[in-house]
């Protein structure tokens, strides 16, 4: 029951934060920028300036699907930032582009958090296996209460741990977009706010999962563990 609490009151936490985000994109799209700039322009430009040659600036379809891929280096921006030329595309292309500083100056958190992928993805299949072996018949693996609460709580701590790591990333890749984009005076001073405010709903919706990860983990571990004498 409490854990269907946890996932109920972050999933209504999260579909919040998402609804402010896409409103604030859509509003700050409709400012076109003064510097009459396309996202996919700034972000080659962001680059040029950060001495990044080998990065391509891809179009990729979808909504929000902006990312920065390190494996074969390239900033994919979605139609509506790659052509955009507003705050909201400015703010997302150079965040991106901030991502792909970060990996050419080897920042720590960002080389923490690749390291992290492979792991992660082995904890959540380890985890989905043993949660979905319990509900048939019980412990249906044949292990010990004990062995079962270590192999979830270990599993869903590294999931906890990527959350929390992906935090300083992204924050970190938006403020070193927001002080580029400020210094290479490519927005107004209502351009930058409207920026940086999208940047920060964006930021938030990493918060939230992160949050609702701690919380989970908490749930686990007092299942698992909160009851010994």
């Amino acid at each position: 029951m409490i854990l269907i609490l946890i996932v109920v009151v972050f999933a209504i936490a999260g579909f919040v934060v998402s609804r402010k985000l896409k409103s604030k994109f859509k509003k700050y799209a409709l400012t076109p920028l003064q510097a009459n700039l396309s996202g996919a322009e700034i972000a080659k430009l962001m680059l040029a300036d950060n001495n990044i040659h080998d990065v391509q600036v891809i179009c990729v379809e979808g909504q929000l699907t902006d990312h920065y891929n390190p494996l074969n280096k390239t900033v994919n921006l979605s139609p509506d930032v790659y052509y955009g030329r507003n705050a909201a595309a400015t703010a997302v292309s150079a965040h991106e582009c901030g991502h792909a500083v970060q990996h050419a100056t080897a920042y720590t958190w960002l080389n923490l958090r690749s390291t992290l992928v492979p792991v992660q993805n082995v904890s959540s299949k380890i985890l989905n296996f043993v949660l979905l072996a319990s509900l048939f018949g019980g412990f249906a693996l044949g292990l010990p209460y004990e062995i079962v609460g270590f192999i979830v709580v270990g599993a869903y701590s590294v999931m906890t741990l990527f959350t929390l790591v992906t935090l300083p990333v992204e924050f970190d890749a938006s403020n070193r977009a927001l002080a580029w984009v400020k210094t290479r005076n490519i927005v107004t001073g209502p351009e930058y706010a409207m920026s940086k405010d999208a940047l920060t709903w964006a930021a938030m919706t990493y918060v939230v999962a992160a949050l609702a990860s701690l919380a989970t983990l908490a749930y686990y571990i007092f299942v698992f563990f909160g009851n010994r004498d």
